[in-house]
């Protein structure tokens, strides 16, 4: 079947739109380089569109009736938004779920320590990454760190032009001769992904000190206690964290901190037709999935924006789609619009569609060997569906129903959305999950439905701006179903 190219149907009014969502998505790139800085993003954006605190409304016991609109917040690292439809929640929501994590480095919780004059934080990978593509280039810190009296402290260093940056070292080639000898997967090792973050003894600091006038008997105690210290270079690191962030080495114990490329998300190609960014997988499907639901004044069915943590490494824990937040914050919607019912809450889900926003692989031709040409998604031809996922023999995937395809079939062609349909690669090469087997579980229609991404897990993806834009459309069709 022919795939169009979606840049040559557009009309003047439309280019202005996709420049529009794109430069908007560009900055939601940048302002979210985690979940909880996404949750944080989504709810700024959700309360100006008018959107309320789920609690808020439980708190004063206010029935939710058409055209209301309530977000729901887990944790800080995971958020549903619903906007209340024309038939009740019961008869089913159309439900767009992405997840808001994406591979990067975490900082250990005994992480700083001082190695032959160089202070590093000891760190462990999340995600599937290719170790070897995340040394020798500009890192940022991002995360929290919460103290025992329930202070939260952000941080985020690295993105504003005069912040300091870090990296992650790499060996000389001079000297990489066995290096390169070895494995992709065993170039750099997982315990040699620490971050560089100091090289300058207290001692220096407080020696700058002894040249002013004003100089004091308490200084000149402090220099003398310092300069005595074996480890002075990690000591002048937990200064300046003292005095930036008045945190002591024991909060770190407490503390979630991301190693993340540093800078911004970026034009490419001559024509800027495509977005260079860390984290589009799968940020790219939850913040037009965000946009469409925003855009959304009137549908007959409630919609619902999920955005979900943990999907990375199997979507566990708490604020991961295995985590009952979803089913619970259901349960509160039936009951605030149509009284409490375990059975309704099953009907609901039952009843419902989704869309799992997930990333697909678009089409490399420097990689052609890893696709299958015919069944592959590519740059510029619209919002990818993914019949299944999984691995090889179709293995730990959602397989949607031929009835739903057709309904999403007519409701794009309807609308004027490009759109393809594609599988991850060939099919005894490897393969790919997402969200959209847990949700089947209850009983729901659900596809994988996203944008086609080159450098898929690399520290930098891309993206074409035409798959942006006609995501954007696709999910509004969907909402409005």
């Amino acid at each position: 079947m022919d795939r169009k190219n979606a840049w040559n149907t557009y009309t003047q009014e439309q280019l202005a739109e996709l420049d529009s969502i794109n430069e908007k998505y560009k900055s939601c790139l940048n302002a979210g380089k985690t979940e909880r800085e996404c949750v944080e993003l989504a709810v700024s954006m959700a309360e100006k569109a008018g959107y309320r605190d789920l609690k808020d409304v439980m708190a004063v016991g206010e029935c939710l009736k058409t055209g209301d609109k309530v977000y729901s917040v887990c944790m800080n690292k995971m958020i549903a938004l619903f906007r209340i439809g024309e038939e009740p929640v019961s008869a089913g929501m159309n439900i767009l779920g992405a997840h808001i994590d994406s591979p990067r480095i975490d900082v250990k919780q005994n992480p700083l320590y001082e190695n032959e004059g160089l202070a590093y934080l000891d760190t462990h990978y999340y995600g599937g990454i290719k170790k070897y593509q995340w040394v020798a280039q500009p890192l940022s810190l991002h995360g929290v760190i919460v103290k025992k009296d329930g202070t939260t402290v952000k941080v985020s260093v690295g993105e504003d032009e005069n912040d300091p940056v870090f990296v992650i070292t790499d060996l000389l080639i001079h000297l990489a001769q066995e290096q390169m000898e070895k494995k992709a997967s065993k170039v750099i090792e997982g315990e040699k992904l620490d971050l560089l973050i100091g090289n300058r003894p207290v001692e220096e600091v407080i020696e700058e000190l002894t040249s002013s006038d004003t100089l004091t008997a308490d200084i000149e105690d402090k220099k003398s206690e310092k300069a005595q210290a074996k480890e002075a270079i990690k000591a002048n690191v937990l200064r300046i964290l003292k005095e930036k962030y008045d945190i002591d080495e024991e909060d770190f114990l407490s503390a979630e901190l991301e190693i993340v490329p540093a800078g911004k998300a970026r034009d490419c190609g001559f024509d800027r037709s495509m977005i260079l960014s860390y984290g589009q997988d799968d940020r790219v499907c939850a913040f037009t999935s965000l946009f469409a639901m925003l855009d959304i004044t009137e549908a007959k069915k409630t919609g619902c924006c999920l955005l979900v943590d943990k999907e990375e490494i199997g979507s566990v824990g708490a604020t991961g789609m295995h985590s009952k937040f979803f089913e619970n914050t259901v349960a509160e919607l039936i009951a605030l619009s149509e009284g409490e019912s375990e059975l309704k809450v099953r009907r609901a889900l039952m009843n419902s569609r989704m869309l799992s926003s997930d990333v697909s692989a678009a089409y490399d031709p420097m990689y052609a060997e890893a696709f299958e040409k015919r069944s592959s998604a590519f740059f510029g031809s619209g919002i990818t569906f993914n019949k299944f996922t999984g691995s090889r023999g179709k293995s730990g995937s959602n397989d949607a129903n031929a009835e739903y395809i057709a309904a999403l079939r007519k409701a794009m062609d309807d609308d004027n959305v490009a759109y393809q349909f594609a599988e991850l690669g060939r099919v005894d090469l490897g393969g790919g999950g997402t969200i959209a087997y847990i949700m089947a579980n209850y009983g729901m229609e659900v596809i994988d439905s996203g944008v086609a991404v080159l450098n898929m897990h690399a520290p930098y993806e891309v993206t074409s701006k035409a798959d942006v834009y006609e995501a954007v459309k696709g999910y509004r069709t969907f909402l409005r179903m």
